[in-house]
Parts: C-alpha cells; structure tokens; sequence
C-alpha cells in the first residue's frame, strides 16, 4: 500500500504518452473538516497528532483507533490520508460538475477504513468521502469493487440507505476481513441494495466475466445508477502476495471496459495490490481502457525510469498461473449467480429522491466567519455536562427500542459488535488471516484530563475487560457509563468517578454529585430529556418555581 506504487503507475502512463490526453489536476489535501463528512471527530483528531512515540499512549496501548497490527503509526500518516482522501474528493466534484465524465484516483480505494478506526491499511475511507461528495447531485451512485478483499468499510457506511448499492467481488472463508455473504443484504431502506460475490480460490477470467457481466448488466438495469465508483483492487490479480485469485490484466481491466458501454459517469480508484510491479502493469493498461486506446498501446514496455524493475520480459502482461480454480467445484458460481440475480429481482426499482440545491459552502464561510475560539469551560462546566448526559443515557438505557429481523444489531461503525463484523466474529489481520485475539481480563490505561493542571494522567485509571476482550465503554455495551471529556479523554465506567487534586498526588474521595452539591445544592435526577435540557439552561440550579423573574437570577 505505499505510495510508490502510484509514482511508478505515473512513471509509466506518462512513458506511454497518455497525458496528452487526458486533463491532469493537482487536487486541494482533504481538510479535517472534510473527513469528518465521514469519521468521528475524536479520530480525526488522533490522526492529526499520533507519532510512532505516542501511538501507545493515544490508543491506550492498542485498544482503539489503530487496532491489531494491521495499522502502524508512521510520520506524515494525516498528510498521507489527507492527499488519498483529497483526490476521491476531487475527482467526485469533477464528475458531479459535469466536467469529466470519467476521473481517476489510483491513490484512493482503501475501502476497509471505519468510521472511527483503521482497518486493512485505510486509515481513511477516500470511497466513502467521494460517495457522499457524488450524492450532492447525484441521485443514485453504484459502488463495484473488484478488490480480493470484501469492501466492508464502504459497504457498512450505506448499509441502511438506497441510494447506493454497493457490489463486491471478493475471496471469502477464512479470509480477511471475514465478511461478505450473500446474506448481507443491507437493512431497513438499504434492504436488498448491498450485493456480495464470495468466490474462492483461483478464479480465472472466464469466470469470473461469467459473473461480473450479467450481475452488473441486471443493476444497471434495474437500479439505474447515474454515477458509477469503481474499486479496481489489483491484489485480485495472478501472483500477488496477498491474494488468491487467478486474474490476468485483460481479465480484470474487462471490468473497465464493460462499465465504459453504459456511457455512465465513472470513478477509477486504486486499492490493493501487493506485487508492485502486476500493480503498476494493470493500471497503466487501464487507465489506457478509460481513455479508449488498449488496443493501440505497445505490449512492449517503453523506456521508462523504473524500467528494469518489469524484468525479464519487459512487457505490459499479467499472465495466469497454474493453480487450480476451486469455484467450478459442485456448481458454485451458478449458485453465486443465481442467488445473486434472485436477490436483484426483488428490488422494486430504482429509487427515486427528493433533490434540491446544495450549497458549495457553510453557513459560517458564507458570512465570512472563520472557526473562533470557543470561550474554553472551567472544569465545573465539564463535569455538570457530563453529569447531564449521564442522566440521558440512563434513560435511554431503559427504553426499549423496535427491532425487526436482523435487530438488536449495530451497524454502527463505532459498536464493537460492528468491529467484530456482522457475523459476529472477531476482528482479523489483512497479513495473516488469523483473527486478532486480546486477553480477557487485562487492563487498558486510558487517559484522564486534570483541568487543574491542564495535562493528562496516563496511569490513574484502568478499564477492565469485558468477556468479549474489549475494555467496558466501549461501544454498544451497557454495563454502564462512558463518556469522553471535552479533550477526548474517556472517563472510566463502572467505576467511582475521582478527581486529581492538583496541590499534590492523592485522591479525593469526591463523585460528580458532591461537586455539583456544593456549589448548587443538591439536584435531583430530572425524569424527562427536557428537564435536563432545562436544568442546563439554569446553569445546573434547581429552581422550584418556574415563574421566577429574570432578575431574580
């Protein structure tokens, strides 16, 4: 996933004189404020300021953020997110505006990314940014991808909606990241518009056309996408390291060139691709597909900087190899296929939407504003907050929810029970296909604000595990409370809550209700949201008539 893959994919569309033929831009960085469109802001945050030196530290010691192995911390990782996430985003806006009518990323395509968590290399998910950039104008977008892996970041970012279908083609079994069956469906209006392929080892171009080609084919038909995002993952191809999958370069550009037909707006983006040299080959050749010119392109590799790294041959080629294609065995790819084209039967249609005029531009930019220093709060502001939202989490805590079939499910991206994916497994390694395991019992440190001294105390508190092997707070569990400050420190949970007293290293047996006694008297437990949302308007006093006059204040 290094970014030198790219610099080389450039190196040789450049030598084969392609340039000249298409419109080269230098896209604006993805701002923070635009990966927020998508992520958390607590993740964002972390990406700004993690180190190799402080990754422990801010994902308390692995537990968040950058889980399992998968996800280093490296210098320059927010300009790295910034420049992929950039180019998705660029690209949208040129094919939304009408001004391209197809656009290329192939630094984009980390499709494995989560709302607040890095997965499979994706630090940020680009697919998704692009997505809703395209939903601005576009009524109904179709995402494919082509990638060896199960596109799950992308897909459970739309999984409830309609207006996108997400399609992927993937290695599925004991296989990273573990997801994508043909049960996945998607769920209340997405229903039926999430489409997985799960193929097996060794699939060869003539099957895998006999697939691709009636299943996009029937959506186009029946969904009737107007903008078209297309993963082209090269880790699909013969050879690659982490792949398993029988493609030649003919073999996967067909998806190109089959999607060009239907003269719908498309998005070429890059992905996986763990033999750099077949990646390189593959999107030189169809970056020549978008363009139109395969057939006119020279097999024979010209003179380029990188040249001697596509010996012995020297040619734009990715052959097959002889490995054996387990998906002809006992009638697989007919049951694929007609469970896949049976699920498509039953759309309805295409779904229609409500479209308006979106501005290009935020309140506050249009009035000339900038973002201004939020007068900070003492830490009495922070706690009575936090007491408040206590409160409303009991409540909601106890009131019960409607399900229907697939219910009591997250799919949420921030749950645990999403990181463990859908089918209820743990969450696994892209290197080894082995499934990430963490010791039940253990404690993680999380950090804890002091706004006394305006600094964090790393060891003061631990969280226990849960059975699960995630500490208690995190995610959909309800075993208690927990909340982060306005510094994205989180709390402990079901534990008493203590105060770091400045003026020396003890603790002060205090609670959130004897601070906000002292000060206020005592308040009790509102029964409504609205009351808490009055109380706060009363600066967190009990006021027992509600006629009272202003100035009485």
């Amino acid at each position: 996933m290094k970014p030198h893959r790219v610099r080389v994919t450039h190196e040789l569309v450049t030598a084969y004189d392609m340039l000249d033929k298409m419109h080269v831009l230098k896209q604006r960085r993805a701002t923070a404020a635009d990966m927020t469109a998508f992520h958390t802001d607590e993740y964002i945050h972390f990406l700004q300021r993690v180190t190799p030196e402080t990754v422990d530290e801010l994902t308390g010691h692995g537990s968040r953020f950058l889980v399992g192995e998968d996800n280093p911390a490296f210098e320059g990782v927010f300009e790295y997110c910034s420049i992929s996430a950039g180019g998705s985003i660029c690209a949208a806006e040129r094919v939304a505006s009408g001004s391209a009518d197809i656009a290329i990323n192939w630094a984009g395509g980390l499709h494995h990314a989560k709302k607040r968590e890095a997965s499979g290399f994706c630090y940020i998910n680009d697919i998704v940014l692009g997505i809703l950039e395209l939903l601005r104008t576009h009524p109904r977008v179709l995402y494919i991808d082509i990638d060896v892996h199960h596109g799950d970041g992308v897909e459970e970012a739309f999984y409830t909606t309609d207006r996108v279908m997400t399609c992927s083609f993937h290695k599925f079994g004991e296989f990273f990241p573990g997801t994508g069956t043909q049960e996945d469906k998607g769920r209340d209006k997405g229903r039926n518009y999430s489409l997985n392929i799960p193929l097996k080892d060794g699939i060869t171009d003539e099957a895998f056309k006999s697939l691709f080609d009636p299943i996009i084919a029937k959506i186009m038909d029946v969904y009737r996408p107007t903008a078209v995002v297309l993963q082209c993952g090269a880790d699909s191809l013969a050879g690659d390291r982490l792949g398993c999958f029988n493609l030649t370069m003919e073999g996967h550009a067909h998806c190109v060139q089959f999607l060009r037909q239907f003269n719908i707006p498309l998005i070429l983006l890059g992905g996986g691709g763990y033999t750099v040299k077949n990646v390189v080959r593959a999107w030189a050749y169809e970056t020549a597909c978008a363009l139109g010119i395969e057939k006119d392109i020279d097999p024979n590799l010209p003179w380029n900087s990188y040249f001697e790294w596509f010996g012995p041959r020297y040619r734009l080629e990715v052959v097959s190899n002889n490995m054996d294609d387990l998906n002809v065995v006992d009638g697989l790819l007919d049951k694929v296929r007609t469970s896949a084209l049976q699920q498509l039967q039953e759309l309805p249609g295409a779904p229609s939407v409500g479209l308006q005029d979106v501005p290009r531009e935020s309140l506050a930019e249009h009035l000339n504003f900038r973002y201004a220093q939020v007068e900070r709060r003492d830490d009495l502001d922070i706690k009575l907050a936090q007491h408040a939202r206590y409160v409303y989490d009991l409540q909601e805590s106890d009131t019960p929810s409607d399900t229907s079939d697939d219910e009591g499910k997250s799919w949420d991206s921030d749950s645990d029970e999403s990181r463990a994916g859908k089918n209820g497994k743990k969450p696994m390694s892209i290197l080894t296909n082995g499934y990430l395991e963490t010791p039940v019992g253990a404690t993680t440190p999380i950090p804890i604000y002091d706004p006394q001294v305006q600094a964090y105390d790393q060891a003061t508190t631990a969280l226990p595990m849960t059975p699960h092997g995630y500490p208690y707070g995190y995610g959909g569990y309800s075993y208690g409370f927990a909340e982060l400050d306005m510094h994205g420190a989180m709390y402990a949970q079901n534990m008493k809550r203590r105060f770091f007293h400045s003026g020396g290293p003890r603790w002060m047996e205090t609670t959130v209700d004897d601070v906000v006694a002292k000060r206020y008297g005592v308040i009790p437990v509102p029964r409504s949201v609205g009351a808490v949302g009055r109380m706060m308007e009363r600066g967190g006093r009990q006021v027992v008539d509600d006629d009272m006059e202003e100035d009485e204040w």
